[in-house]
């Protein structure tokens, strides 16, 4: 155990990272590959956290197709016509998967006010208007109000979002979990680099045995 950095089971919640349709199904615009492979831990992670009633939030992304709130890096290809998570569409909705009911929609119009959507007791979305679930974001605040310490990771593209809201979590003293096989386009050196700033890194199965 480590004195500042050890994870408190009932001071967590769990974090979803852009697992929309548009980033996850074989036929996406914008397909993350293997984010269907690990959907199931998502799932097992998600069947816990609802269990237990421990807090859970789906952080998400929305791009309007005038491209105005997009990163520059894809405004162009917005510009052009590509539709990626467009408000109000089926690409930009959570996955089957891993909605708490399947007729759970998403509010783009109270999550462009910087507001957290609730779709049951103790899960909710939210939007990020960037590569990190803290910038511009009531996330930090929301963590505060509901008393949790403790995030755990998992999701969709390692590399830009998940590793992004990882580090700003660390920034503010959150003490971190990665699910390593819970979330699509990890690597080894990601992992290394995340244990060297205190983050703990467990198979699904370890945060189930954590959790239990």
């Amino acid at each position: 155990m480590h004195k500042y950095t050890s994870p408190e089971k009932t001071k967590s919640a769990l974090i979803t990272i852009d697992t929309q349709n548009d980033f996850t199904l074989e036929d996406a615009p914008a397909k993350i590959p293997g984010t269907i492979e690990v959907l199931p831990n998502i799932r097992r992670l998600l069947d816990v956290f609802r269990e237990k009633r421990l807090p859970i939030i789906h952080v998400i992304r929305l791009y309007l197709t005038d491209a105005s709130n997009v990163d520059l890096c894809r405004k162009e290809i917005i510009e052009s016509g590509k539709q990626i998570a467009v408000p109000h569409s089926n690409g930009a909705e959570l996955v089957d998967e891993i909605k708490p009911s399947i007729d759970s929609e998403l509010n783009a119009d109270l999550l462009f006010k910087g507001k957290l959507q609730q779709l049951r007791e103790y899960e909710w979305v939210m939007y990020k208007p960037r590569w990190g679930a803290f910038y511009n974001t009531p996330l930090e605040e929301h963590l505060k109000n509901i008393y949790v310490n403790t995030l755990v990771f998992c999701g969709c593209n390692f590399p830009n979002c998940p590793r992004t809201s990882i580090y700003e979590a660390s920034e503010r003293d959150l003490k971190i979990i990665l699910a390593k096989d819970a979330i699509s386009q990890v690597y080894d050196q990601g992992l290394s680099e995340l244990e060297n700033i205190g983050v703990f890194t467990m198979s699904t199965q370890e945060c189930v045995d954590w959790l239990a």
